[in-house]
């Protein structure tokens, strides 16, 4: 996950657009994104997505019409959102976010190139959790 330098652009607006299913973003650089929810929960830089190390990554699907039904601030660094689907682990720095608004055409096709080698479709129910749950630190 991307950190937080002081160089790094910060947010001036922030909107939840839940009939469109994007986070709106705006930086003090002039940059503007609108992330699909979709991209965001399926990238979700949290440990249950991410696993705990390469190799470990958990394939997100049947995230098309997930919403975000809370947007918590973390410190002056990071939003937590809280998804409909029950998703809440994932903290989000401004960092990340510019990284998904900057990178959204790509990481969806590297993600979408990753479904169908596994033989998947982004609207596949999400297999059950298996025995491999690690604990949380």
């Amino acid at each position: 996950m991307a950190g937080l330098s002081a160089a790094s652009p910060l947010p001036t607006e922030l909107t939840v657009h839940q009939q469109s299913r994007r986070l709106e973003i705006a930086f003090d650089d002039g940059a503007r994104f609108s992330i699909p929810f979709e991209l965001m929960r399926v990238l979700s830089p949290s440990a249950e997505v991410k696993g705990h190390g390469p190799g470990q990554e958990v394939l997100q699907t049947g995230k098309r019409e997930v919403l975000i039904e809370a947007l918590s601030p973390v410190g002056h660094y990071a939003v937590q959102p809280r998804f409909s689907d029950g998703h809440d682990s994932g903290l989000y720095t401004w960092d990340y976010l510019y990284e998904l608004g900057l990178r959204q055409d790509e990481l969806w096709a590297e993600h979408l190139a990753r479904l169908a080698a596994a033989g998947l479709d982004r609207d596949a129910p999400m297999a059950p959790k298996g025995g491999g749950h690690c604990a949380s630190h």
